[in-house]
């Protein structure tokens, strides 16, 4: 069961008010009526594309100190950060951070110093269509495969697997869906997740006006394309097949996705818990020192 209603999915905050979004309003709502098939196939893109769009995040880059390397993948390529010069001991066990749709790999530095003060190195990962990564488009199910696939080659080229993986927002949808799936990592961290990519397709279609019909054969041409049915990365499909400690992080006020979203990956999860925040909101919560030290805290297992 999906823990997100439509009239949350409907309240998000994510789009804002966006000029962009408006004129592609019109014009998804001339082209379904006009030439239906065409319409879905536009949706589906437009529901595809990162927004903001990579361009303009590529000036948020984690900077000099950080080793950037372009990891080909799939038809595009995924970005890693490499921590250049540390403190820390070769063997220093070694975190994946995450960012979420529409973000990049600078947001996850304040994580990466608090981890770092407790002798845990990162690697942030820039999914494609995001930052300084390629490609126009991506997908929840992509972000799936994108993390399995660096912490595959992680294990394989080290000999050790993920220490552990802390993501943020669809990217810890992602997560979940990966952890359920066999991820090598000992330890997980799922920051403000949403729950029902289902209700998101209903809340973007209501934000771009488009028609119930519409929207529901956009769902199923993305399903068709990437072999895996929406529901299949919800809470209660994912949750009792995670065997990994997790932390759940949600703020009470997020207007992405709702705090009901947060608590139903902790009630999924066994033995998961839920750190509560309030008035922080959807994004604030990557860099408010308690959320921080409260996540460096459980991966590094004290």
């Amino acid at each position: 069961m999906s823990s997100t209603t439509v009239p949350h999915a409907a309240g998000s905050g994510f789009y804002g008010a966006n000029p962009l979004v408006r004129a592609l309003r019109l014009g998804l709502g001339a082209t379904q009526r006009l030439w239906p098939a065409l319409g879905v196939r536009i949706a589906a893109r437009v529901f595809g594309t990162p927004l903001p769009p990579a361009w303009l995040q590529r000036r948020h880059t984690p900077g000099a100190h950080w080793q950037h390397r372009l990891q080909p993948f799939e038809q595009g390529r995924l970005g890693l950060y490499h921590a250049m010069a540390d403190a820390l001991p070769a063997d220093a066990p070694t975190v994946l951070l995450v960012h979420g749709w529409g973000g990049h790999a600078g947001q996850m530095l304040p994580l990466a110093a608090a981890l770092a003060a407790r002798g845990l190195r990162s690697v942030l990962l820039e999914m494609p269509a995001h930052g300084r990564s390629g490609g126009g488009t991506s997908n929840l199910a992509q972000f799936t495969r994108a993390i399995g696939y660096v912490a595959a080659r992680h294990r394989h080229d080290t000999g050790a697997g993920f220490h552990a993986v802390v993501a943020h927002s669809l990217g810890a949808n992602a997560l979940a869906q990966a952890a359920s799936q066999g991820l090598p990592a000992q330890r997980l961290v799922l920051l403000a997740p949403p729950a029902s990519p289902v209700d998101y397709t209903r809340y973007f279609a209501q934000v771009f006006g488009l028609r119930e019909r519409t929207r529901a054969a956009m769902q199923r041409l993305i399903e068709s394309r990437e072999g895996i049915v929406m529901p299949q990365f919800e809470p209660a499909a994912v949750g009792r097949r995670i065997a990994q400690p997790t932390l759940v992080v949600h703020d009470r006020t997020d207007r992405v996705n709702a705090f009901a979203d947060g608590e139903a990956f902790r009630d999924a999860i066994p033995g998961a818990r839920l750190v509560a925040t309030d008035g922080w909101g959807h994004r604030r919560i990557l860099k408010e020192a308690a959320v921080l030290e409260a996540v460096a805290a459980f991966v590094a297992g004290d």
